[in-house]
């Protein structure tokens, strides 16, 4: 691949497609990025920005033609896929490619291919398209059981249910928190798992695929709350699940970083899922390692060589919350958080708040795991999220 600089566009502009851009822009690309509301974080570091719904098939082609991008990169999942794959007949290039992101947007497609095509380790689950469906799979699963929409984002529309008593309102929480017009579901069984993984896993377009050190990371409401490198893993668990990221991730193809979830539970390596794009649990690698995600993405995209992967410091990093609705933002705090050594603290730039909603992460490392997340949760805990003070001139 000729690497002089392209012209790239994101699809979808958080705090991941911030980074990503970032990463771009120090090897010389354009950078165009888009979505649906203005000033998206991407957007503030992006040559060229375009507000649009992404959903919409035609609004996709449209702003796509406009610019004839080299690459075009999802960064989110709320997507006009099936315009995606028409473009990429049409010699558009979709990073990793249209099948890979339309399969992982859909848990049930990706399930599907992971547990019944490439044989891979998964927690039981059945699928039910209404509530009919829902009570009579339900039972033979045992309680209790994880109720999810097969389309959506950051624990959107997720319950943890314990009795069938409870499964009328699960049903309308998946509904609720659904992307799209599915009325389908995916029931899971609930694993008791030691520790939940991510492992980065970068397919290179001249090279062999290579894995950054796992990830361990918790969540709340199936939405990211804090994340650490390197998770103790035994050998055995590391090697299996590099084997299975690579199964699926080649069944997938395509160039650049996937990131795959895994549920260790005692000696098992358990299958989650996966995501064809920097993770956010992957933030921690902004000061873990010497090659961030963002920039092996990047650099797996452009056909870069990747040099040796280093991780040798404990590093962790804990979302910083909005406590409250807001219409602006401001924040408080930041040079209480950033008084103790090694510890970065990321805003994100976004424009308005949701209580909630990811504003930020601090990034912190130590001599030992637990220093680390210890001095993580702190400087998060030290910054406050208020409503910006308006001024008169």
């Amino acid at each position: 691949m000729n690497n002089h600089p392209k012209t790239l566009m994101l699809l979808g502009s958080g705090e991941l497609g911030k980074e990503v851009t970032i990463a771009a822009k120090r090897l010389g690309c354009y950078v165009i990025a888009c979505d649906r509301y203005k000033s998206a974080p991407a957007m503030q570091v992006a040559d060229k920005e375009e507000v649009l719904d992404m959903t919409n098939p035609e609004a996709l082609k449209q702003v796509i033609y406009k610019h004839k991008p080299d690459l075009i990169i999802p960064e989110i999942e709320a997507l006009a896929v099936n315009a995606l794959a028409d473009l990429e007949e049409e010699g558009f290039t979709i990073i990793p490619n249209a099948r890979a992101t339309a399969i992982t947007m859909n848990r049930d497609q990706i399930r599907d291919l992971a547990a019944n095509k490439l044989q891979l380790k998964t927690a039981k689950f059945a699928y039910a398209s209404n509530l009919e469906e829902l009570h009579k799979v339900a039972e033979p699963l045992g309680w209790p059981i994880i109720i999810k929409p097969i389309m959506s984002s950051s624990g959107k529309g997720q319950s943890l249910v314990y009795k069938k008593e409870k499964l009328d309102q699960a049903w309308n929480t998946a509904l609720e928190g659904a992307r799209g017009k599915s009325t389908r579901i995916i029931v899971e069984e609930f694993l008791t798992f030691d520790l939940e993984i991510t492992l980065l896993t970068i397919r290179q377009k001249d090279g062999k695929t290579i894995f950054c050190p796992p990830i361990g990371h918790k969540q709340a409401s199936g939405d990211y709350q804090c994340s650490w490198q390197p998770a103790n893993l035994e050998k055995e668990q590391l090697i299996k699940a590099q084997q299975m990221a690579k199964i699926v991730t080649d069944n997938l193809g395509g160039v650049g970083l996937y990131g795959v979830e895994f549920f260790i539970c005692g000696k098992e390596v358990i299958f989650s899922e996966l995501s064809p794009r920097p993770h956010d649990t992957g933030l921690v690698t902004i000061i873990s390692q010497n090659i961030n995600e963002f920039e092996l993405h990047i650099n797996a995209i452009l056909g870069l060589p990747i040099p040796k992967i280093d991780a040798t410091k404990y590093s962790a990093s804990k979302v910083i919350l909005a406590k409250a609705n807001l219409s602006s933002v401001n924040y408080k705090g930041i040079e209480k958080a950033l008084n103790d050594t090694n510890t970065k603290i990321l805003l994100f730039g976004k424009p308005n708040a949701k209580k909630g909603r990811r504003m930020g992460v601090a990034l912190t490392t130590a001599d030992n795991l637990e220093s680390a997340l210890a001095k993580a949760n702190k400087a998060a805990e030290s910054i406050e999220v208020t409503e910006k003070v308006k001024t008169s001139d």
